[in-house]
Parts: structure tokens; sequence; C-alpha cells
């Protein structure tokens, strides 16, 4: 009889710690996941203010390349030679995208969400 109440002791200690193992690993998954978003936004946030900085400089960049150009090609010239070297780098992104833009894109959000 003295066994039988100790193996029901037993029992009931593992299923007590059983109950608490599973809600430390509920609050780790919890955890776990809030800590993924946050670093998916910062890198978002990041990524964007990046992304405006990288536009106003170039916006700059363009107008001063521009006004540069203007008094060997004049005005509308050095304008268009402008839009056209967009339009190449827009061309160039295009066709290489995938090393230099998903690619790196696939691996930093499976190293954020696979945690690595």
């Amino acid at each position: 009889m003295l066994s039988s109440d100790k193996n029901v002791e037993n029992i009931a200690q593992l299923i007590e710690v059983l109950k608490h193992y599973l809600g430390l690993q509920t609050e780790y998954v919890k955890l776990d996941a809030i800590d993924k978003v946050v670093r998916l936004v910062t890198a978002a946030a990041l990524a964007i203010v990046f992304i405006l900085v990288i536009c106003a400089v170039l916006t700059y960049l363009s107008f001063a390349l521009a006004f540069w150009l203007a008094p060997i090609t004049g005005h509308a010239l050095a304008f268009l030679i402008i839009a056209i070297l967009y339009l190449l780098l827009l061309i160039l992104f295009f066709f290489f995208r995938k090393p230099w833009i998903e690619k790196p894109l696939v691996r930093f959000l499976a190293g954020v969400l696979l945690g690595k």
C-alpha cells in the first residue's frame, strides 16, 4: 500500500512539473515571437529611413549633375541624360534583382525568423 501511495505522489509531482514546463515553453514561444517581430519591424524602419535618405541624396546629386551638364548640353538635354542614367540603373536592377535583392532579403528574413 505504501509503494502505491508513493507512485501516486510521484505521478502528481510529475504532472505539476509538466504543467510548469508547458507554461514556461508557452512563455518562451511568445517572447521569441515578440523578439522576431520587433527585429523585423526595426529592420523595416531602418530600411525605410535608409531609402528616404538615399532618395534625397540622389535627388540633390541628380540636380547638381544636371546643372553641371547644362552649360555643355543645354538644360533639357542634361535632364534627359540624367533620366536615361536612371532608366539604365532601373534596367540593371531588374535583371540582377535575384542576386542583389531577393537572395539577401531571403537570407536576412530566414536568419531573423529561424533565429540564426
